[in-house]
């Protein structure tokens, strides 16, 4: 009876310990304001926090710095439910102390096992045990379900890491980035693709929808989006920047020295690296004036492609050679003929005029000189190539072509041709562009004595004048061009009829400042411009009266429309600058101008000096308004009208005009072909073809 009496009192005890741990929640939510301050604070504030409100924001401090505390604290809940349960159930059966909490356990894993207790003190017991158990299952439910969201939404939200090595990153996000993409993927093509990483300010979901609206083939290569800040370490570290072997910076489509402001904090940012980076970086700038400041941060790791001033640039070549863009979109782009520069060993010692023969399927174009790392451009004929140089060609891929023994070939002598003056001529620029002072000097450099620049757009002309002089230029110290100003809207037509738009050699319709940032707007006015002044010219003309009877006849009143348009194209040649792709297919169908594609040029320039740096000093040559240039020349300069000759015989004879021919246009071709197959196959040439040449200015 002892002993059944003491077995009695201690499952009494137990009885009332489960009860107190019960109620204890109860009692301290009750009156712990009314507990004294125990040194929770060590400090006296006139105003008294009370103890629950102090608990209460430990416990939230605790839970918010601690990723481990709301596992640990289920934990916690969990022994204490089984502690107090097990207590319970050994106070209301006769079950041992062990068996009890093995019982308790059971019921907070699963509540059905209750369902064979008999008698009121085990069911009641068990039954808040179950609900317990539910409760934290309901908890534990919780924290897995937030931790899987979380994580999701890392993903989605391109917070996670990438463990990549080798890779391509581009920082930023712009109009450019389809086009660049395009352009590293056909690179990349012939290797089955690689990975390209973009880093931008972006949510990650939409940058992915919107390269899944390109709907272009990568053929291999895979984009990788991560969403972050090029400015700080840690999300640069996140996208293995030390480990990419190339890195483009994009402009920003915002204010050109905001911009580059940008891209040299960017710089810094990558300078600043621990690990250091394996490859080089590609940086797109606004501004010529703010390249030699990156360069100097950057260092021998920057490459820059000066974006607006190229395009400057390229528009007056092309509105100087009509064709020209077209040639440079072939030669740019990964997916026709571009540069290579490859170390041949077994071309050491042999002059570069039997090198230029060497090879069936490629165009070399200079030399890489291994003394002092120059690439030399066209360089002369009796130029030796020594141990360590490499050579730079046009080629299909870099693994397309290999030298050919020096085949024979039969140099005779070129066609007399009479030099021809320049003569003064009028240009006609429609829109404002920043690098406006940058395009003037290079047209005072091409053109005439005598010449004049009409300069028409919505911004007033003492405003030009303040503009042109910020940028450097005094329009009074000009020698070869006179600037006519004219202000007006080039959408309005009765602004453009108060011009003598039939006089104008060349018109650049440029994509005006004021609306760089949509890229949409300023392709729809440069389109509108582009359609009111051929029509206007079209009217004008003193050949239109005599045609239009039977350009009528011919067809409906639309295609009468183009075609009197076509024929103003013959007497004045319009180069519009176009920002979006997708505005090229109108103004190329319509065959009333040309056009150069600036966004995607520059992408492709990007593209190729990130898969080579090297390229990037031959770009600055050829872009250059000093050096060797790209030209569009007459076939009459080298043979004959109908004479038969090989491409490598045309090759030799423009050595005597110390020229390199990569290329040439059929009279009846709308494109050029850039380093032709079967060059020693022989064909009949006509005046009327066009050749394509790398060549200094005469």
């Amino acid at each position: 009876e002892v002993e059944v009496l003491r077995t009695r009192g201690i499952r009494n005890y137990a009885l009332l310990l489960s009860s107190f741990f019960l109620v204890m929640p109860f009692l301290l939510h009750k009156f712990l304001d009314q507990i004294p301050k125990l040194g929770l604070s060590d400090r006296s504030n006139e105003e008294e926090v009370p103890l629950s409100t102090r608990l209460a924001y430990r416990v939230d401090v605790v839970f918010s710095s601690f990723s481990y505390v709301k596992p640990l604290a289920l934990l916690l809940a969990t022994l204490v439910l089984i502690v107090v349960g097990g207590l319970a159930l050994y106070a209301v059966s006769q079950d041992s102390i062990w068996d009890a909490f093995w019982r308790a356990w059971t019921y907070v894993a699963d509540s059905g096992n209750h369902a064979d207790n008999i008698g009121f003190g085990p069911r009641f017991v068990s039954v808040c045990i179950s609900l317990g158990g539910l409760l934290i299952f309901a908890l534990m439910l919780g924290l897995v379900s937030d931790a899987i969201s979380e994580k999701v939404d890392s993903l989605k939200k391109g917070k996670s890491e990438v463990i990549e090595s080798n890779h391509t990153l581009v920082l930023g996000w712009s109009d450019k980035l389809g086009s660049l993409l395009k352009q590293l993927a056909i690179a990349n093509q012939s290797l089955g693709g690689s990975i390209v990483v973009v880093l931008a300010e972006r949510d990650k979901e939409q940058m992915e929808i919107d390269i899944a609206k390109l709907e272009f083939d990568f053929m291999g290569t895979s984009v990788i989006c991560r969403s972050g800040s090029p400015l700080i370490m840690a999300d640069l570290k996140k996208v293995s920047v030390s480990k990419a072997r190339s890195i483009i910076v994009l402009a920003e489509v915002e204010n050109a020295d905001q911009s580059d402001a940008r891209a040299l904090r960017v710089v810094l940012s990558l300078a600043g690296v621990k690990e250091g980076l394996k490859g080089h970086v590609v940086v797109e700038l606004s501004d010529i004036d703010n390249e030699p400041l990156v360069k100097l941060v950057g260092g021998e790791m920057v490459e820059t492609v000066v974006a607006h001033d190229v395009i400057g640039r390229l528009m007056i070549q092309c509105a100087r050679q009509p064709g020209l863009a077209q040639i440079w979109e072939d030669i740019l782009g990964f997916d026709n003929a571009e540069f290579y520069i490859k170390r041949w060993p077994q071309l050491d010692g042999l002059n570069f005029k039997d090198v230029l023969i060497s090879f069936p399927d490629a165009v070399p174009c200079g030399v890489k000189a291994a003394s002092n790392g120059r690439i030399l451009l066209n360089p002369e004929d009796d130029y030796i190539l020594l141990e360590g140089d490499e050579l730079l060609v046009i080629a299909e891929d870099d693994d397309t072509y290999a030298p050919a023994p020096v085949p024979k070939v039969r140099a005779g002598p070129l066609p007399k041709v009479m030099s021809h003056r320049k003569y003064p001529e009028k240009v006609l620029f429609c829109g404002w562009r920043r690098d406006m002072d940058d395009m003037i000097m290079v047209l005072e450099a091409f053109l005439a004595q005598g010449s004049e620049l009409w300069m028409f757009s919505e911004v007033p002309e003492h405003e030009r004048e303040k503009k042109l002089l910020d940028g450097g230029l005094d329009p009074q110290l000009l020698f070869n061009i006179k600037l006519v100003h004219r202000e007006g809207n080039a959408v309005i037509r009765r602004h453009l009829e108060s011009l003598p738009l039939e006089t104008f050699d060349s018109i650049l319709i440029l994509a005006d400042e004021a609306l760089e940032e949509s890229v949409v707007k300023a392709d729809s006015r440069s389109l509108a411009t582009l359609l009111l002044i051929r029509d206007i010219q079209s009217k004008r003309l003193p050949y239109k009266e005599t045609k239009t009877v039977q350009i009528r006849q011919a067809g409906s009143s639309h295609t009468s429309w183009i075609r009197e348009m076509e024929q103003a194209s013959n007497k004045s040649i319009i180069i519009s600058e176009i920002l979006d792709s997708r505005t090229r297919h109108l103004v190329s169908v319509s065959k009333i101008g040309d056009y150069v594609l600036s966004n995607e040029l520059v992408s492709m320039a990007l593209a190729m000096v990130a898969e080579d740096k090297q390229i990037n000093r031959v770009l600055e040559e050829l872009f250059s308004e000093e050096g060797n240039e790209l030209y569009i020349r007459t076939a009459a300069l080298y043979l004959y009208d109908q004479e038969e000759l090989n491409f490598y015989e045309v090759m030799i004879r423009a050595r005597q005009r110390h020229e390199i021919i990569i290329g040439y246009r059929p009279a009846a071709a709308e494109r050029a072909i850039i380093n032709p197959p079967n060059k020693a196959e022989r064909r009949t040439w006509s005046i009327e073809d066009v050749m394509v040449a790398v060549a200094e200015e005469e």
